[in-house]
């Protein structure tokens, strides 16, 4: 009989073999071919990517290039009519793209001119006039937002069958909001590329600027494109766009030096695959014979290497099997625990209580509930010495049958020693109130630099006052008194307002409630209503003031509050200062009751707005567009808000000109509602 059964199985382990030969080799193709794949799409991922690198790092240049260019000739309208020729000669002669400068009247008309020595005259063959098309539109733009504006590109012959691709730069000269004239140059397209250009960049790229339809209007670079990796960029400037282009040099991967490389790693792990192959192979004899005592040693020695405890009890609570882990946790050895016909590790004292929720535990008539019983237990053991210990007890039932068929025998317990649980949280308690504390010097830190920053204002309006009653005292008048006298107040006010903001931020730093008190919105207004009034004064701003009668009433902390008001007109008047013409600088303060229980102050300027990238970040402390700021003015102010349960945010103004910043502050409570508070909790 074995005879005849030998040679089907001597046939079925062929067939196995190869089968497995035959997974191999298409193993071995098929990686190959995906490492093959892989190098060639890395290798062109790469070569990508230093294009792109290239026409970022290229753009980035140009347009650095043109906005020094911008500010060098906006110094020139600083120069006076004689000096200004010599002035604009320097400047043709520090930048080659620059191919000429023209001082034109406020008709955009040139007056004068001066041509770069590099080239010859860009207009000998043509008339300036016959190709001023663009840069009338870029001076119109110019003078429409009082800004320098560049004009699109336009083509000039020069003599010997050449020229030149240029566009213009049109810089405004206005005074008193008005534009007298102008300064334009005409920028060279190709001379700006190559200063552009590195010459490691030029070496292995082909790069120009070209038009939307892809008409090159200016090249540089050594080699010519392959066409493989191109990289397209947009130079944006006020009024035109330049579309920059990267041809690189470098064709497609070559795939033989990575073809090799594949089947050098190919092999490699085939090889390998092909060895664990047939090690398994050979090893699954042997394990099929040692499977049982293996998996019975791999148990034990499981049990044995846990640091969980593990006990089993039998339905009459004794303890049929403990492992290593437990005794250690408790003290007593597995032959002791056995033995003992009640658990000695119960502390005495819960002796009682223990047996009592055993028995419950253990009744028939709670086997079914005990049965799917599976969340763990908190309880406190003894050790043999008699030190007691959190542990954390996970049951489940112990079945006398794999798949639940057989019958309940007991309960499998897992048994946590929480000791050095509870060891870290003490730790972790200790650390978190040094942290606590770390963290209150550190605010004492940052409210140093608050309090400088805060304190500016009232120290500047008594230096202003203390300045005034000296002007007063070198001319006096029949009404110099009366104005000394209220310089004084004024003086002292301011004083006393400082050592508001100082005990202010006292309060703050040791996080005591600050005084809130109730008060009328124009009382706030009329605090700082003359701190206004002089900045607004020093700008040409008016102010203009809008609430309702009689006003609604706040409860607040009035010394805060009123620095909020300051730092938001302050800003509001400063965001107007370089943009609004004179006769537009209105500043109006808005106050309304938008709520039973919220009153809305606004601050609305008509400056220029606020960028989206200034906007992301207004709110940060130590963040300013000011040079003279300290960026901690709006911070702060959201600060106080919100430690008066209100919000501070800003939106366009009104009609999208300006921006209104907004903030909400408390009403005060009814008299009876705390007492009624109170009646509700009481027990």
């Amino acid at each position: 009989m074995s005879q005849a059964e030998s040679p089907p199985v001597s046939r079925w382990r062929r067939h196995r073999r190869a089968l497995l030969w035959s997974a191999l080799v298409l193993l071995l193709v098929v990686a190959q071919s995906l490492l093959v794949a892989l190098t060639v799409n890395y290798e062109a991922s790469r070569a990508q990517e230093a294009t792109d690198a290239v026409a970022v790092e290229v753009a980035a240049e140009v347009r650095r290039d043109l906005v020094g260019l911008q500010q060098q000739m906006q110094s020139l309208a600083a120069q006076s009519p004689g000096t200004w020729q010599a002035a604009a000669q320097e400047l043709l002669r520090q930048r080659r793209s620059l191919a000429r400068l023209e001082m034109r009247d406020a008709t955009a008309q040139p007056t004068v001119f001066v041509d770069t020595p590099y080239v010859p005259p860009l207009f000998s063959i043509i008339a300036r006039a016959d190709s001023d098309v663009e840069t009338e539109v870029a001076c119109a733009s110019a003078r429409r937002m009082l800004v320098p504006g560049f004009s699109r590109s336009y083509f000039v012959p020069l003599p010997g069958g050449l020229g030149q691709e240029l566009m213009d730069l049109c810089v405004p000269l206005a005074g008193a909001g008005q534009v007298h004239g102008y300064i334009v140059g005409a920028i060279a397209l190709t001379p700006l590329l190559e200063q552009a250009v590195t010459s490691q960049q030029a070496r292995g790229h082909e790069l120009s600027f070209v038009e939307g339809d892809g008409t090159r209007l200016a090249r540089t670079g050594l080699p010519r494109g392959a066409g493989v990796f191109r990289a397209e960029r947009l130079v944006d400037l006020p009024g035109a766009t330049l579309q920059l282009r990267v041809d690189s040099a470098t064709g497609a991967p070559r795939l033989i030096p990575n073809l090799s490389t594949a089947l050098v790693l190919g092999l490699s792990m085939a090889l390998f695959a092909l060895v664990l192959l047939l090690a398994y192979d050979v090893r699954r004899r042997a394990l099929a014979e040692s499977a049982l005592a293996e998996a019975l040693a791999f148990r034990k020695a499981m049990e044995d290497s846990l640091v969980t405890g593990l006990r089993a009890r039998g339905l009459d609570g004794r303890i049929s099997y403990v492992n290593p882990a437990f005794c250690a946790m408790v003290g007593f050895t597995a032959d002791e625990l056995r033995a003992a016909a009640e658990p000695p590790y119960w502390p005495p004292e819960h002796r009682e209580e223990y047996r009592r929720r055993q028995a419950l535990r253990l009744s028939p008539e709670a086997a079914a509930l005990n049965a799917a019983a599976r969340e763990g237990f908190e309880t406190e053991f003894m050790r043999k010495g008699g030190e007691r210990f959190p542990v954390m007890i996970y049951e489940a039932p112990l079945v006398s049958a794999p798949g639940g068929q057989g019958g309940q025998t007991g309960w499998m317990s897992a048994v946590l020693d929480l000791s050095a649980q509870r060891s870290v949280e003490e730790l972790s308690r200790q650390q978190q109130e040094r942290l606590q504390a770390t963290a209150r010097l550190a605010t004492v830190g940052e409210m140093a630099s608050l309090m400088s920053h805060e304190l500016n204002q009232p120290l500047a309006a008594i230096a202003s006052y203390a300045s005034g009653s000296l002007n007063l005292l070198e001319e006096p008048d029949e009404h110099t008194p009366g104005l000394l006298k209220q310089a004084l107040e004024r003086i002292n006010e301011q004083a006393e307002r400082a050592g508001r903001v100082i005990k202010s931020v006292h309060d703050f730093v040791r996080r005591r409630e600050q005084l809130h008190e109730p008060l009328s919105a124009d009382l706030l207004l009329d605090a700082v209503l003359p701190l206004m009034r002089l900045q607004a004064r020093k700008s040409g701003a008016r102010i203009e003031l809008d609430l309702p009668n009689p006003a609604p009433r706040v409860m607040c902390d009035r010394t805060m509050v009123e620095q909020v008001l300051l730092n938001l007109t302050r800003n509001g008047i400063q965001a107007m200062e370089a943009a609004t013409p004179a006769a537009d600088r209105l500043l109006r303060l808005v106050v309304r009751r938008t709520h039973e229980r919220w009153v809305s102050f606004s601050v609305i300027d008509a400056g220029p707005g606020i960028a989206p990238d200034v906007a992301a970040r207004l709110f940060t402390p130590f963040y300013t567009t000011r040079r003279e700021g300290m960026g901690l003015g709006l911070s702060l102010c959201r600060t106080v808000i919100e430690q008066h349960g209100g919000a501070l945010d800003f939106t366009p103004g009104p009609g999208g000109i300006g921006t209104e910043f907004r903030f909400t502050l408390p009403t005060p409570r009814p008299a009876t509602q705390p007492a009624a508070a109170a009646a509700a909790t009481s027990p």
